[in-house]
């Protein structure tokens, strides 16, 4: 039987930048909760711990896609290299700052600069694109990265944690900034596969938010950002309710279980539908499987159900990314990639803060009607724009970057 995995790595260079990818984005997962570990034990304080992490998250959100803009518009080389310098020799103050017990406004400024660092997923993204441009592996190597993005989330912030708990506080973040300086180099220096620069090609003057398409997904993805956010800090908030905390990481793997399963199987297929409605279906799944939730009283059942909930998160991705490379001009390619990853990161944080609220307020099991709010109104935007969505009226979509920039 033919491995489709197998058939993309069978090209040119690509396990090699996929390999060097996969180590450069395991800060993603590692820095923000490395920040907290590293804080919260050098200084004491909680409060400035979780405002460092904001800071750098926040930032990053907005930064990022206006990185990928200038990558997309002089390459990644270019681009990411000095940018990644800039976060490297930040990450670095801060954890100076943080062990020497500098001024805060010191931790706050070196978390802010950090946040320079590239968006990788997109970067690697666009790497594939280059190679299977409107070819069915594609979509395989968009799956994969999906699966590769759930592995980092779940091994990275757990890593970054125990590091820090079992050596020194900074450890955590010491392994962080090593793994981005290293796994960044190699990425960059793999210049065989780099797409190539395309200065305001093809009508691309504009920026990708601009266009519909991406807009409708990034705000879509913002809730289904939130459904995964929620899910985590209820279980903690449940599992710690039902006198069994430590069986909180166990719950929050099994979720990333379901959603890397389906991803990796959903990748391996060659689906015939319109990519609008494998879309509207998989975010019909995420919203419909939030409602079981709200049922989960012991730890056997809540497992089984964010289990349940978790399977069609990674397939939400990859139709996601689908979309937009169908959307949005090869010049406008990363930046619109990160749009959609900075929705999900301002989705994971609104949903954090909101499932919080509603926890500390009306009781553990209420943090799940975040999910099943959050679930609705994507899928209510994902129905609502199909017609824009649909992938005949790319040329069209490809035009409205010129028009929303002049």
């Amino acid at each position: 039987m033919r491995n489709p995995y197998a058939e993309i790595f069978r090209a040119s260079g690509t396990k090699g930048f996929a390999a060097a990818a996969f180590i450069a984005r395991l800060p993603i997962a590692m820095a923000p909760i490395g920040i907290v570990a590293m804080l919260s034990q050098t200084h004491g304080e909680y409060w400035l711990a979780g405002a460092v992490s904001a800071t750098y998250a926040l930032v990053n959100a907005f930064v990022s896609p206006q990185v990928s803009r200038l990558v997309d518009r002089r390459g990644q080389t270019a681009i990411a290299a000095p940018m990644t310098v800039v976060s490297v020799l930040s990450f670095s103050t801060l954890i100076i700052a943080a062990n020497q017990h500098w001024p805060a406004w010191t931790l706050f400024g070196s978390a802010l600069l950090a946040a320079a660092m590239p968006n990788i997923p997109a970067l690697v993204r666009a790497r594939w694109t280059e190679i299977f441009r409107d070819r069915p592996e594609l979509n395989t190597a968009f799956a994969f990265e999906s699966a590769a993005d759930e592995l980092v989330y779940v091994a990275g912030a757990s890593l970054s944690v125990g590091l820090s708990a079992a050596l020194f506080p900074e450890a955590g973040m010491v392994v962080s900034t090593v793994l981005l300086a290293l796994g960044s180099t190699a990425f960059l220096l793999q210049r065989s596969s780099e797409p190539p620069a395309r200065l305001a090609e093809h009508g691309a003057a504009g920026s990708a938010i601009g266009l519909r398409p991406v807009q409708i997904i990034t705000f879509a993805l913002i809730f289904v950002g939130a459904t995964f956010a929620t899910t985590e800090v209820t279980t903690v908030a449940i599992t710690k309710a039902l006198g069994q905390p430590e069986a909180a990481s166990l719950v929050i793997g099994v979720y990333a279980l379901g959603s890397f399963v389906l991803g990796v199987v959903v990748g391996a297929l060659s689906l015939k539908a319109p990519l609008q409605r494998q879309l509207a279906v998989a975010v019909g799944v995420v919203a419909l499987t939030t409602l079981p939730l709200l049922f989960a009283d012991t730890v056997p059942v809540l497992a089984l159900a964010v289990f349940v909930s978790g399977v069609a998160i990674s397939p939400t991705f990859i139709t996601a990314f689908g979309l937009i490379e169908r959307h949005v001009p090869p010049a406008m390619l990363t930046e619109g990639v990160t749009w959609v990853t900075t929705g999900i990161g301002i989705g994971m944080a609104l949903g954090s803060f909101a499932a919080g609220w509603m926890v500390d307020n009306f009781g553990p099991q209420n943090g799940f009607f975040v999910s099943v709010a959050a679930g609705a109104i994507a899928l209510v935007t994902v129905l609502a724009g199909q017609r824009r969505l649909a992938t005949d009226d790319c040329d069209a979509d490809r035009g409205e970057a010129v028009i929303l920039a002049e």
